[in-house]
């Protein structure tokens, strides 16, 4: 059902002996109509390994009693924590019970009625969740018939407007300030915050992508957060980016700041040039001279 690498390790084949149990299940089960496999497991583009969950959609001729009653997550295994989203689900789209089984496979399972799957398939566009990829295991009314077929696109890294781009980088070193002020104030906590939930998350890890993308014509994805970086780039580079990591030092979180800023620097210009887009270069000038003060201080 599913693709493999050459070798097939013990998670893998009991991940796919769960699947099995299952689709098994869910055959002799009438309340269920339809049985669909999305996510990595069905994206061509996606890294499959021994830790990659099983993403199940259940569709229900109706699913009140299986969102109230979670006894059936017991029909695959024993779990051993599970997270439930079904606060406004009777009314919404459909439910999620997320759950860890004791043998190690993850399997995050969403719950429809069939008349609110039916209105997904009627979208004039795929949503991005069925986008990313999906295979129909079972369809015992043939309602998936309509359902538009894969793209895979949602994850491609898309080329940056000049404003994005622009933007990005005036955001970038302008929080490169709050960190210095913290690390200047011995507040590690709060520069740690910006550092990696702000600056990383979202400034270095875009700009890292458009630059492994536009050396890929704007079609590949890196997958989520990075997953993927240390595949596309040079070692070169990933030591440049390794040398943004630091510990609890303070003298180490001031040699990451600066290696940022190097990277950012060099990533940017690299980009401005290739993008025919404009570098921010006085405000560059300017904050290093801003940042040199304060770890002088």
């Amino acid at each position: 059902v599913v693709r493999h690498s050459k070798t097939e390790p013990h998670k893998m084949k009991v991940r796919e002996e769960k699947l099995k149990s299952i689709i098994d299940w869910a055959e002799k089960n009438q309340d269920i109509r339809v049985l669909i496999l999305t996510s990595s497991l069905v994206n061509p583009l996606a890294p499959i390994d021994d830790f990659s969950d099983l993403d199940i959609e259940f569709v229900f001729e109706q699913n009140t009693n299986y969102i109230l009653d979670k006894s059936w997550i017991n029909h695959f295994g024993n779990p051993i924590a599970m997270i439930e989203e079904d606060e406004s689900c009777f009314n919404d789209k459909h439910a999620m019970k997320m759950v860890l089984y004791e043998d190690g496979v993850k399997a995050d399972f969403k719950l429809y009625s069939k008349s609110n799957f039916i209105k997904e398939t009627e979208q004039k566009e795929l949503p991005e969740d069925w986008d990313i990829g999906y295979k129909i295991l079972i369809d015992k009314d043939g309602i998936t018939k309509q359902m538009l077929k894969p793209t895979y696109q949602v994850s491609i890294i898309k080329k940056p407007t000049e404003k994005k781009f622009t933007n990005l980088l005036i955001d970038f070193w302008w929080d490169t300030t709050y960190v210095a002020k913290c690390l200047a104030r011995d507040e590690i906590f709060y520069a740690k915050f910006i550092s990696e939930t702000i600056i990383r998350t979202e400034y270095l890890t875009q700009l890292i992508e458009w630059y492994i993308a536009i050396e890929h014509n704007w079609n590949i994805t890196t997958n989520k957060h990075g997953r993927l970086f240390k595949k596309y780039l040079t070692q070169e580079m990933w030591a440049k980016i390794e040398q943004t990591f630091s510990g609890s030092e303070l003298e180490d979180n001031w040699n990451a700041l600066f290696s940022m800023a190097d990277l950012v620097s060099k990533i940017g210009t690299e980009l401005s040039k290739k993008l025919d887009y404009e570098y921010p270069q006085k405000l560059e000038i300017d904050i290093r001279k801003y940042l040199n003060e304060l770890k002088t201080k």
